[in-house]
């Protein structure tokens, strides 16, 4: 059969003929159509797709790709193919001319066509090359074409060929075509590889360049190129050296100034259009101006779109393209059952088969590519942002600096600019869900008419239940989040305080708390476990509910003619499935781009600030004066706020030193800020030239090392730089450091002390060689001989400085003779200006600040006075006399309450490097703290085994079987449909058996409900085992956190331990159990899906093994990888905001040294460093999904191919089954590799929780022989030959053997490091006795459990340490005492008047370490704990500095009295509280060295305690 066409008499043969095409068991094309549809489509293919080509070559900004081999070799073959066509069009012409055979018009066009085309991709090649394209997918795709559309022709040539009779000639074209083949095919292979790097290329590419660049297409296609890294993963971890730099268009450089460009724009058209609308109105004759707040700000959107839309729109195009192939297959799928119920030629079985696994594939490369691209883009939004970000940061005034706190806008940062990411790769779904829904529909309804709406309408109702259920999670995931915020709160507190729990024996009590917390928290994790489970069951109900319906509709509605065959079941069934994908995703969209629009909000609110004026400070060299300020007013709010200083008129000329003095609080900082230009000006000119140093009177320092924090970015010049060190005074202290100056500072400076800091901070402004000095009183926190020492060093007359103007701020009168001008500021104003002497004469305000600050100094360095003092005698006369004694007497009053502050150095480490010690050993030596293990490579199955057998064998063994079950339904619904659409005597003479149509579907009914019940367990069970796995293991691990022993606590920083409870925990609770459940159901569904395949097609099973092979392999090499890339990710995520938080503290002073673009770099360089260790991360989810991606459609294919070989032996229901099975496995197969890998990164968790639930144990708490109830009765004390040490062959203590009589009162003294706290930490048994023994009351403390001896002593501990909660349980956490016995105790105490006058009295609320109260009353509080317990043995650990003398005389009196009868054993720091006890012992060196009565010891000369008392002041 031929139809007539034009196309008929443009070949001179039939376009087009069934007969031989489709009807045929050997299919053969016609002449024409290979002349014209073979060769036209794929030439219009290139010219139409060209412009892609192009469109890159006019966005590329490199140049030059080198001649070499592939690109000659290219273009030489393009010449010769079109100087083949040529030659073909030439015979053409000739054998018209010569009438041998009539030519038609395709004899022409088709060379013709082909020259032209050839040409374009000769020009195409050329032109890539010129500008740096080193693969083209355009003209690879071209190439493949070409190749497969010549098949055809090529079997036709062939078959042509071998009918010739012998003795006939070779036909032209069959030579022209054994030419033309193999050269399409040669220039096809050379596509597949990439061309050499450009020579001129304006990207600097650093270490590895990512290898994508030099990949060729296919591998491109495939990610090939990420195999090396599978690889290097999987062989060991994987270090940052492994992974490449970032690809230059991903990097800050490129995407940055992008993103800027348009984000000015739009505050440009924001000026124009808010441009002061000025309205005039006649009747008032007034311009009314609109108001600064009510302007729209500008946003971020329209930017953020035309920057990086492109890319999205490209991904988007791949994602419609992948949309509209979803609906092939199940089309494909009908024809294949179709194939085998009728007789039809195998070929076609073949065929289609084929067409499953080219459709399969296409849609594996599209997806892959599109989320490529989200991701990509999704990316350089973050980094666009966060670079935006950054640089705002640096730029916002200082009201705006107030509206937000550094938190929130490091928030931005971290969670808002991160949504976008998340979210650019679901967006799409917004257009694209409804898209596939409504094509799904539109299939369905022309297999099952009407009925559909049936299904659908479950659908619909199933939406908003879902909502509903989604929205009781929320609030329970935000009061889970509650209760996890208040146990790790208070496990916090329990950690910081353990050593005065373990001391009082209470931590049973804390361990309740916790514990009853924790409950809660289960509590609401088990009913947010019914709720998962609830969605889940009506998830797993919903596509049958659907399709039971649809079915059920379908049948009932017209008996007679509404049949389910095979083609109708599998084929609808399939686009069910595919809408359920869809319809699932489409809430999660919704909400999550409400979360983006709020993130959008919150960034524009941020983008809009205002910022600093930079315009208010003038640079004009003409000045003589390097700093001047004129009629200036300025103020740190709005424009119309008051003014912070008023009428400024200075003039500081150039090289002198100017003092700024006045009281606390009149603007001498702020008129360091004015000159800086960090204050908002209201009036006035500030003029100022030169570069200029600033020291902030809170040092600013980075977390690096101190040396760099000195050079602060200029280069090091060794001889300079020693020189800066030496006149800082910093080298003692570069001494002690462990790393000299390479020691690593902290977060802001926390292992320096406060006078290093300003020492450092003070050094950076030096070694900056600045023209101007700019100083806020940067010798505040230093000892004064070393303030001296720096003044005359550095700032003074003759200091390294005295050639630069300096602007010193100070409270040091002393050196105020020294300096060429004094300004003195009263309330914001310069009330005079001078030098000293000619202010002293003035007899004025600066003399009045004088005597203020003398009566301060005499306290603290006398030697300086004298000096001033006759300054002011010669002055004032008589008159300074009786100012002194005032100021003396106000000042007497106030100092007894402060105690004199210790020497800066006091807080840092004094201590000399022994020589023989090497550097590395002593900061092994130094290392309090080990390095924590960070776990590389996989988890060892002992983890595994302890979890499942938390999670208890039964509860193992029942969900697995629960899964089974579900499985089997499930497998058993669809397996009835298959034998219900196969029963042929279903129709009895042409009408329908009801009762048996109404038995298929009552059975079909049941089975759909068993699935949906099983389902709803199936999935319970995994939630509910891993709850009570969860359970068990935080509780194993509190309770053995709590028995550790306390030296644990100190080798252990707290967060980490935290890290545990927190994190750690929060992984078991909720990550684990869903990812858990997971896997179990995806693994049921694979075997599932395996064995329908396996029963309908036996042959299928001789694939199931290797292919199961190359699955384990892969997604080993991913998960080794992948985890890997997590980790590294993660890692190098919170330099971004460290960095960030600092500079935002620190942006003052970045921006007065001028180093502000080097900060943006250095932000930059962090972002680039992360992107880069993300985007590797990305590319390894794209090169699994391809590679699970293809099992998936290999198994579609034998699938198929299977029941093409069998089709005489199954039913056409079979093949609808297992083939609608397969399509689904690609799906399940990804998502169970994503999972596992999930678990396996998440049991981490378990392992470093077991690690700290199996640290050493103390000795036990009770033992069955306890003491009696009585004892200690006397409290009688003994050692024996007592040694303690805290590392073995160490010992703290040695020896020591002495006898305390009952109610003795015994004060131990002894310097620093004595012992002295050794002693009564070997009475608690916190350090346990190397050797001898303490016996209390005659029973040696070594045969008690811990808690019978520590509930027995008392002790006031130095520092007084609350917990929160209230008062009363922090006097009595067990409630083992009555309400009248704690007031009589707070009597006592001198507290009961306070706890009285509080509204809620003992109920008062005690805050996180007793903040709230004073630090004198928390040690009240402590004497009350005492007084409660009132033990006959009482540890008084006394409290250095920390209280006040009242407070002090108030315990010593309530001791005296109170524990008279008991034996008291006090630490003594001060001498005084211990000279009427009845014994002393003084420890030296970890011995006792005098044991005797105080006066005894004092009459002899020559004892310790004689010394120590004479230093102390007691004997003169």
């Amino acid at each position: 059969m031929s139809y007539n066409s034009t196309l008929d008499s443009f070949c001179g043969t039939p376009f087009w003929n069934s007969t031989a095409t489709w009807y045929t068991d050997n299919p053969e094309l016609t002449p024409c159509f290979q002349q014209t549809v073979l060769i036209w489509t794929p030439c219009l293919y290139l010219w139409v797709f060209a412009f892609l080509d192009l469109y890159y070559i006019f966005n590329s900004k490199e140049r030059n790709i080198p001649w070499n081999i592939l690109n000659i070799t290219k273009l030489l073959v393009t010449c010769l193919l079109i100087v083949l066509k040529f030659v073909d069009l030439g015979v053409a012409v000739h054998l018209s001319s010569n009438g041998e055979k009539e030519v038609y018009n395709a004899n022409y066009y088709s060379p013709v066509i082909k020259i032209l085309t050839f040409g374009l991709s000769a020009t195409l090649l050329f032109y890539n090359r010129k500008y740096g394209m080193r693969a083209s997918g355009v003209l690879f795709f071209f190439w493949l074409l070409l190749v497969v559309a010549g098949i055809p022709q090529l079997r036709s040539e062939i078959i042509d060929h071998k009918n010739l009779d012998d003795d006939e000639n070779v036909k032209y074209n069959f030579i022209s075509y054994m030419v033309y083949y193999p050269l399409i095919v040669l220039m096809f292979i050379l596509n597949c590889f990439a061309d050499l790097p450009p020579k001129d290329t304006p990207y600097k590419y650093q270490k590895n360049q990512c290898p994508e660049n030099a990949a060729g297409f296919p591998s491109r296609l495939t990610f090939s190129w990420f195999d090396p890294l599978a690889l290097t993963g999987f062989r060991r971890s994987l270090v940052e050296n492994d992974l490449w730099a970032l690809n230059p268009p991903d990097s800050s450089k490129e995407c940055v100034p992008k993103f800027d460009k348009f984000w000015e724009r739009s505050l440009k058209k924001r000026e124009l259009s808010n441009g002061t609308k000025a309205t005039y109105r006649k009747t008032s004759a007034s311009v009314n101006f609109k108001p600064e707040n009510e302007k729209k700000p500008a946003s971020i959107l329209p930017a953020l779109c035309l920057a990086f839309g492109g890319q999205f729109l490209f991904g988007s195009i791949l994602k419609l393209i992948n949309d509209i192939l979803m609906f092939i297959s199940p089309q494909l799928l009908k024809l294949l059952i179709s194939f085998v119920k009728n007789d039809e030629p195998d070929w076609k079985g073949y065929a289609y088969a084929v067409a499953l696994l080219l459709c399969a594939i296409t849609q594996t490369m599209l997806l892959a590519h599109y989320f490529t691209r989200m991701y990509l883009v999704g990316m350089r939004i973050r980094t666009a942002l966060t670079s935006a970000i950054y640089r705002k940061s640096l730029r916002l005034s200082n009201s705006a600096r107030k509206e937000s706190t550094v938190g929130e806008i490091v928030n931005l940062m971290s969670v808002d600019a991160q949504r976008f990411v998340e979210l650019t790769a679901y967006l799409n779904m917004i257009w694209s869900a409804p898209l596939q829904i409504a094509l799904a529909l539109y299939f369905l309804w022309a297999i099952l008419g009407p009925s559909v709406l049936a299904g659908l309408a479950v659908m619909i109702i199933l939406i908003p239940v879902n909502g509903l259920i989604a929205n009781r999670v929320k609030t329970l995931q935000i009061k889970q989040m509650k209760y996890k915020d208040e146990r790790v709160k208070l496990m916090n507190e329990v950690l910081n305080g353990i050593k005065v729990l373990k001391m009082y024996a209470w931590e049973p009590s804390f361990e309740d708390q916790i514990l009853q917390i924790r409950n809660k928290e289960m509590h609401v994790l088990k009913q947010t476990a019914y709720l998962n489970s609830a969605t889940s069951f009506i998830w797993s109900c919903a596509p049958f509910l659907v399709t039971f319906l649809t079915f059920f509709t379908y049948v009932i509605s017209d008996p007679e003619n509404n049949i389910l065959t095979a083609e109708r079941i599998f084929v609808s069934m399939s686009l069910f499935f595919t809408m359920n994908v869809p319809l699932g995703f489409l809430p999660f969209i919704i909400v999550s781009a409400i979360e983006t629009s709020v993130g959008i909000k919150r960034l524009n609110k941020f983008m809009n600030c205002d910022e600093l004026d930079i315009s208010s400070v003038d640079h004009d060299k003409k000045e003589p004066s390097p700093i001047v300020i004129e009629n200036g007013n300025f103020t740190w709010g709005e424009k119309d706020a008051d003014p912070v200083l008023k009428n400024i008129n200075l003039n500081v000329p150039r090289g002198s030193l100017v003092a700024i003095v006045g009281a606390v609080g009149s603007g001498k900082s702020s008129l360091l800020a004015a000159m800086l230009g960090e204050m908002n000006k209201i009036s006035g000119r500030v003029n100022t030239h030169g570069s200029i140093a600033y020291v902030p009177q809170q040092a600013w320092i980075q977390n690096a090392t101190l040396q760099d924090n000195i050079l602060f970015g200029k280069p090091l010049q060794q001889q300079s730089y020693n020189n800066v060190i030496n006149v800082c005074a910093l080298k003692p202290d570069f001494d002690v450091l462990p790393g000299g100056d390479q020691t690593e500072i902290g977060e802001k400076g926390i292992n320096l002390s406060g006078g290093q800091k300003q020492r450092v901070s003070l050094a950076r402004a030096v070694y900056h060689e600045a023209d101007n000095y700019l100083l806020d009183d940067p010798l505040s926190a230093v000892d004064s001989h070393v303030g001296k020492h720096i003044f005359d060093k550095v700032i003074g007359p003759a200091g390294l400085l005295k050639d630069r103007t300096r602007v010193w701020v100070t409270h040091n009168v002393s050196y105020l003779a020294q300096t060429d001008l004094v300004v003195v500021l009263r309330d914001g104003q310069v009330s005079e200006a001078g030098s000293y002497q000619h202010l002293l004469e003035k007899k004025g305000a600066f003399a009045d600040f004088l005597l203020h600050h003398l009566s301060d100094i005499e306290k603290t360095s006398p030697d300086e006075l004298d000096v001033l003092k006759q300054d002011l005698e010669t002055k004032l006369g008589t008159e300074f006399q009786n100012k002194l004694q005032r100021a003396r007497s106000l000042s007497e009053s106030t100092s007894e309450s402060e105690q004199t502050p210790a020497g800066d150095r006091a807080g840092s480490v004094k201590q000399k490097t022994p020589d023989a010690l090497t550097q590395s050993d002593l900061k092994e030596k130094n290392k309090l703290i080990e390095a924590e293990k960070a776990e590389t490579g996989s988890v060892k199955w002992s983890i595994y085994k302890h979890y499942l057998m938390s999670v208890g064998v039964f509860a193992s063994v029942v969900t697995i079987l629960m899964n089974l079950i579900l499985q089997v339904f499930q497998v058993g619904s669809n397996y009835w449909l298959a034998e219900w659409s196969s029963d042929s005597k279903i129709i009895v003479n042409g009408t329908v058996d009801r009762a048996k149509r109404d038995m298929y579907l009552g059975v079909y009914g049941a089975l759909g409900a068993g699935q949906a019940i099983a389902s709803f367990f199936a999935d319970l069970m995994p939630y509910l085992a891993c709850w009570r796995a969860a359970k068990v293991i935080h509780e194993l691990l509190l309770d053995n956190v709590l028995k550790t022993p306390l030296q644990f606590f100190e080798v252990t920083p707290i967060g980490r331990i935290l890290s545990r409870f927190g994190k750690d925990v929060d992984v078991l609770d909720t990550s684990l159990p869903s990812e858990a459940s997971d896997v179990i159901y995806c693994t049921f569904e694979v075997l599932g899906t395996l064995f329908v395949i396996s029963v309908s097609t036996p042959l299928f099973l001789v694939i199931v093994v290797p292919v199961g092979l190359i699955y384990y392999v892969i997604q080993r090499f991913y998960v080794a990888t992948s985890r890997q890339l997590k980790r590294l990710e993660s890692i190098s995520r919170s330099p971004i905001y460290s960095h960030f938080g600092e500079s935002i503290t620190g942006a003052s002073t970045i921006r007065a040294y001028g180093v502000t673009d080097r900060f943006i770099e250095e932000s930059e360089s962090r972002v680039d460093h992360n992107q880069s260790c993300y985007y590797p991360s990305c590319i390894a989810n794209r090169w699994l999904a391809i590679r699970l991606e293809m099992i998936g459609n290999f198994i579609i294919f034998s699938a198929a191919v299977f029941a093409v070989l069998g089709r005489n032996s199954i039913y056409p229901g079979i093949v609808g089954l297992s083939i609608s099975y397969a399509l689904q496995i690609t799906q399940t197969l990804n998502w169970l590799v994503r999972m596992t890998s999930e678990v396996e990164t998440n049991i981490v968790a378990v392992e470093r929780i077991k690690e700290y639930a199996e640290t050493e144990q103390e000795a036990a708490w009770n033992l069955e022989k306890g003491p009696g109830a009585t004892w200690p009765e006397t409290g009688a004390l003994q050692l024996e030959q007592l040694t303690l040490e805290y590392r073995p062959g160490e010992p703290a203590l040695r020896d020591v053997t002495c006898t305390v009589a009952p109610r003795d009162k015994l004060g131990i003294v002894g310097r620093t490091g004595a012992g002295k706290s050794t002693l009564t930490l070997g009475l608690f048994r916190i350090v346990e006795a190397a050797a001898g023994r303490i016996l209390i009351d005659g029973v040696d403390i070594a045969t008690l459990g811990l808690h019978q001896l520590r509930s027995r002593i008392t002790i006031i501990p130095q520092e007084p340490i609350l917990f929160s909660g209230t008062l009363r349980s922090n006097l009595d956490p067990f409630e083992a005492y009555s309400d009248e016995e704690i007031w009589r105790a707070l009597e006592h105490a001198h507290l009961r008047a306070f706890v009285q006058g509080l509204p809620a009295g003992l109920r008062h609320e005690v805050a996180e370490g007793g903040e709230n109260l004073s630090v004198g009353q928390r040690q009240l509080v402590c004497l009350a704990r005492a007084l409660l317990r009132k033990t006959p043995l009482l540890v008084l650990d006394e409290a250095t500095a920390a209280v006040d003398l009242e407070t002090d005389d108030l315990i010593q009196k309530t001791i005296r009295s109170e524990f008279a009868s008991c034996t008291v054993l006090t630490i003594a720091h001060r001498l005084n509280t211990i000279m009427d006890s009845t014994k002393v012992m003084v420890l030296d060196r970890g011995q006792l060295v005098e044991y005797a009565a105080p006066q005894q010891l004092l009459n002899d000369k020559n004892s310790i305690f004689y010394s120590m008392a004479k230093d102390a002041g007691i004997v003169n």
